[in-house]
């Protein structure tokens, strides 16, 4: 996975092996401190330079620290300033102790804060390291913020968010703007956390690249710099098979539609072929409202295996409207030796039994990519949701690596996970693409990438970014046809190399 700072997340322990070594390298800590609350002071006064009085709420560890330091230069910038900390200023340690003496005039206590009008608060409470419940005392001066209605700029990550996880551990700051160092942690993306932090600075505070790319760990923002290097362009002497055959099955007469889209959206986002796999009974149906898209009768694993002979099948969708759920694990299994986007009825059918399927994709590279939403993620892995000590990227990698499959784990922050560790939180999808059909014209999308030979993570990754950025085109309101519609062309939002896939040859 290349690294770049623009996207790349770090994880809160490994931003502490990140600081630690950076220390034994001979960098001055204290000298990092500085520069980190220098930051926070000057995002202050850039936010906010008609404050009536800034208050720097200070906690007991290194995020205090900062706090401290942006006292001191907002102090000298020649604005009131009132600091509050929490626990005995003389028990402070290090370059936190060296801060609280830098600052040299009185502190009150985090409990005797009282919110005034005019006031913009410095949250340097706790930072993205915390790990347990916020104590009632500061919950309480959370809630007097939050109901004065006071600006917030936290240092790092809004107190009380797991900067691990994401979620609010029992009540948190809501910050309008967050300053934080290095690189993004999961919690400035994760839902709820990512709605918290309100506008995210993330400042470069002199730690050389090369300690954080020794800690990185693969998990990254999902963007063009993750899978560009896959994507394909035309070359001139290109066909349709060289661009991919994907087929995607249908469900009986009744519940059609979910397939069409998913067929549709394989097209437009550039297979070469889409067929529509029918069975008998709903064949007037799909015909009549088909056009480009193929159709082909498919009633048992009898007459799909005679078809599977035709190598030129490169990826399956299975799953959206399919009902069927025996002949969905049939079906499923059928195709453990192609590339294979496993969604909706797909997932479902396998809730009881998943050993076999995951048992059947174990080998050899990752063919399978599986697109649960919350329920369906913990139908099909109940023990790896029910940890609650798991993050939703923590949990969608442990899946991907009990599958044999790339993840996607769908919602308003969807983590495409990958067997082998990687993991990237997509962060472009606008709220109005929660609507029927959304999903399954994702799984169209990636089977057209899986078609065209990317390989499965990359394939995902890209799917799910088109899908947003799709969202966003059609707009609010938008309908799962119309989001279909919107579907860019992979060289209108990156500059790909020209290549001919040899797995695509006849």
């Amino acid at each position: 996975m290349p690294f770049t700072r623009d996207t790349v997340i770090i994880r809160p322990a490994e931003m502490s092996a990140i600081d630690r070594d950076a220390a034994l390298s001979g960098i001055d800590s204290f000298r990092l401190m500085t520069s980190a609350g220098m930051a926070v002071a000057a995002a202050a006064l850039r936010l906010y330079p008609d404050a009536l009085r800034f208050a720097v709420l200070c906690g007991p560890g290194n995020n205090g620290g900062d706090g401290y330091i942006a006292a001191v230069a907002l102090r000298q910038s020649g604005a009131d300033v009132r600091v509050h900390c929490l626990g005995e200023p003389a028990r402070l340690k290090g370059d936190a102790a060296r801060a609280h003496a830098a600052w040299a005039h009185s502190t009150a206590a985090l409990s005797a804060y009282r919110p005034q009008p005019g006031d913009i608060v410095i949250d340097a409470v706790f930072g993205a390291g915390l790990a347990r419940p916020v104590g009632n005392d500061v919950a309480l001066i959370m809630q007097a913020v939050a109901q004065a209605r006071l600006p917030v700029i936290a240092v790092d990550l809004p107190s009380g968010v797991d900067g691990r996880t994401g979620q609010v551990l029992g009540e948190s700051f809501r910050a309008s703007h967050t300053v934080t160092f290095m690189a993004r942690k999961p919690g400035h993306i994760l839902l709820p956390g990512r709605t918290l932090c309100g506008s995210l600075e993330v400042v470069d505070i002199g730690i050389p690249e090369r300690i954080l790319r020794s800690h990185a760990s693969g998990l990254c923002e999902n963007a063009a710099d993750l899978w560009a290097g896959q994507a394909r362009v035309l070359d001139p002497s290109t066909h349709k098979f060289k661009r991919g055959h994907l087929a995607v099955f249908s469900g009986g007469p009744l519940t059609t539609g979910a397939a069409r889209l998913s067929a549709t959206a394989g097209l437009k986002a550039g297979a070469g072929l889409v067929t529509l796999v029918s069975p008998s009974d709903a064949l007037d149906a799909n015909a009549a409202h088909l056009t480009a898209v193929m159709l082909k009768e498919i009633d048992d694993a009898g007459a799909l295996l005679q078809w599977l002979a035709d190598k030129r099948v490169s990826a399956f969708v299975l799953g959206p409207g399919f009902g069927d759920m025996e002949k969905a694990r049939q079906y499923a299994l059928m195709l453990s030796d192609r590339a294979l986007v496993l969604d909706a009825d797909g997932i479902t059918a396998f809730k009881d039994d998943s050993a076999p399927l995951f048992a059947a994709f174990a080998g050899g590279e990752t063919r399978l990519v599986m697109t649960p939403h919350d329920g369906e993620f913990a139908r099909l892995f109940a023990d790896i949701d029910a940890d609650q000590t798991l993050s939703k990227v923590d949990r969608a990698i442990a899946a991907a690596r009990r599958s044999h499959a790339v993840i996607v784990y769908k919602g308003a922050d969807t983590v495409i996970a990958s067997p082998d560790g990687r993991a990237a939180i997509n962060t472009n999808a606008p709220p109005w693409l929660a609507t029927a059909g959304s999903g399954d014209t994702l799984a169209g999308i990636i089977g057209a990438h899986l078609a065209q030979g990317m390989p499965a993570f990359e394939a995902a990754a890209a799917g799910v970014w088109r899908h947003g950025r799709a969202g966003t085109k059609a707009g609010e309101g938008l309908t799962a046809e119309e989001l279909a519609a919107a579907i860019e062309p992979l060289p209108a939002v990156i500059a790909p190399r020209v290549i001919n896939n040899p797995k695509m040859s006849l």
